[in-house]
């Protein structure tokens, strides 16, 4: 019996101790002090005579495991407002000049937009050259002062009497290119081109030609614009 318990207590791993009593043999295994958290029992007996023993194991409930859950507080995030900038004097100011430089360039624009179609009529004058002169025609096939100035007037889409056409325009003591020309008191009419210069269909002989105004007469000088 002894041989047994010995046996059994090698494999559980425990000390046994070996108690008799009147009524049959109870075996009884002792755990040591620092294995009492398992609480474990074993034990075996042996009823009339048999050499069969019963083993029963009892064990502590299982330990339970818990984790306290953190408390997170959100806070919302901050409202970011836009700073408006607020305008200057200085802003203001220069915001003026700019408006300012806007209506300078735009009057610059007109002014050139106007000498441009004035350089027009000039270049469509120059076309002229060369062409015969006939008196009261109004084609290059021949004209005569008149007719040519009317022809020169009607290429660029305007429209001016074919006779003392200086009367449905004004004077002007600064001519520019394109310019009405009227000499010797409406005697002869020509295109001023620019430095002193006119064109005009100046004779039978001579015909359509450049030609400087002084070496024609008195020269007055009349503009749409």
């Amino acid at each position: 019996m002894s041989k047994a318990v010995s046996a059994n207590a090698g494999t559980v791993g425990r000390q046994a101790a070996v108690i008799a009593a009147a009524s049959g043999l109870i075996l009884t295994m002792g755990l040591p002090a620092n294995a009492a958290d398992t609480t474990a029992g074993v034990s075996a007996s042996t009823e009339s005579g048999s050499a069969q023993a019963a083993l029963a194991v009892t064990a502590a409930p299982t330990a339970t495991v818990s984790f306290e859950r953190p408390v997170v507080k959100t806070t919302a995030a901050p409202v970011i407002e836009r700073v408006r900038a607020q305008s200057t004097a200085t802003e203001t100011a220069t915001a003026s000049r700019a408006a300012d430089v806007t209506k300078d360039a735009s009057a610059k624009l007109a002014g050139t937009v106007s000498s441009a179609a004035a350089s027009g009529l000039a270049a469509i004058a120059y076309t002229g050259i060369g062409h015969p002169y006939l008196w009261g025609g109004t084609t290059p096939n021949g004209w005569d002062c008149s007719g040519f100035t009317q022809w020169v007037y009607a290429q660029a889409g305007i429209s001016i009497p074919r006779t003392n056409a200086w009367t449905a325009m004004r004077p002007t003591s600064t001519p520019s290119p394109g310019d009405l020309v009227m000499q010797n008191g409406g005697a002869h009419v020509g295109i001023y081109v620019g430095n002193g210069m006119m064109i005009s269909a100046l004779n039978p002989g001579q015909g359509t030609l450049l030609h400087a105004a002084a070496a024609t007469g008195t020269s007055s000088y009349y503009t749409l614009g």
